[in-house]
Formats: structure tokens, sequence, C-alpha cells
């Protein structure tokens, strides 16, 4: 699909258009496709969820934002990635969470799939933890590492959402994860 018709139905879903929203969705599929295996392929055992779950899950939380106001593609795929990144974090707190019990009495039958699985979870919301930190600090950082890092985005991709240039891109993705490594440190 050609860049002005991505615009116009990005234009006819900020003025209400649910239709718009669907076929703008089903336009980029294969691009948000590849962002959602990206991201499962560095953490699939994590979540336990599928691309096209992650995909899909990313979509309802589009469409159910409501009046979500989005400038361009850029705008689309920097939303699809934080929204992925929540998706992923969410998974993981609601497993914990199961794990513990979630309100049940506790019954240890079999631990050899929870130890099987434990390191990952944590690791996802320890990230998840310091990027809050970390936005406090810098907001484009943050944008970067969930390009990155939930987004599976290259460097040259994340330059084109964010209007910067490829080398501005590496020195904050460094920038990013030597503070991520400190504030990791010290939890």
């Amino acid at each position: 699909m050609l860049m002005g018709d991505i615009t116009e139905l990005i234009e006819a879903s900020n003025k209400g258009d649910s239709g718009a929203l669907n076929q703008l969705f089903q336009a980029l599929y294969n691009d948000l496709h590849k962002i959602a295996r990206s991201r499962m392929q560095s953490n699939g055992a994590v979540t336990f969820l599928d691309t096209t779950s992650l995909l899909h899950e990313s979509y309802m939380r589009l469409v159910n934002a409501g009046n979500l106001q989005l400038n361009d593609r850029k705008h689309f795929f920097a939303y699809a990635a934080t929204s992925m990144r929540n998706i992923v974090v969410d998974f993981v707190r609601e497993r914990k969470s199961e794990k513990r019990g979630g309100g049940n009495q506790p019954i240890t039958l079999n631990t050899t799939i929870a130890e099987s699985t434990s390191a990952g979870g944590e690791d996802v919301l320890r990230v998840h933890e310091a990027l809050e930190v970390l936005a406090q600090q810098d907001a484009r950082l943050v944008k970067v590492v969930e390009m990155r890092y939930f987004g599976g985005l290259s460097e040259a991709e994340v330059a084109e959402v964010l209007d910067i240039n490829v080398r501005t891109v590496r020195r904050d993705w460094l920038k990013a994860k030597l503070l991520l490594a400190t504030v990791l440190e010290g939890k």
C-alpha cells in the first residue's frame, strides 16, 4: 500500500472511522507481524504467547484505545511497539500471579515447569521497571529501548520512526543500555 493511502487511513481513523482503523491494521499487518515475531523470538519462552496472539492483542488494544490520535505511520509503529511491550509485561505479571496461587491455596504437585520458566519473566519485569525509572530522565531513550528490545526494530527503522539519524539511535541505544544496567544492578 502506498504511503499516501496509509496517511489517508490514519486521517480517516482520527475522524472516528472504525473501518479505516481496520484497513490500516490490515495494510500494515505484515510489518506488525515482523515486529511481533521479533518480539517473540527474544522472549517467546517467557510469555507462551505466539506471534499472532501478540499481534491480535495489540490490535485489540488499539481498537479499545478509543479516540487514539495517530499522527502518521511512524507514530502508529511507535504505538504498536509500546503496546507489545505492555502486553508482554502484563502477561508476565499475570503468570507470576498465577504461579503464586492467584489467591488460591498453593498445592505443589510438580516443580519442573515452574523451575524452567522463572528467570525470563523476572527479566522482563525488571527491564520494565528500569524503563519507568529511565523515563524520568529521558523519554526518547525509553522509546528507543521499546522499539529495539520490545519491538525488535533495527536501528534504521527506529531512526525512521523517531525522525532522527541512525547515529543518534546508536548513541541513544548505548546510553540506554548503560543507564538500564546501572538501574538493574541497583535492584
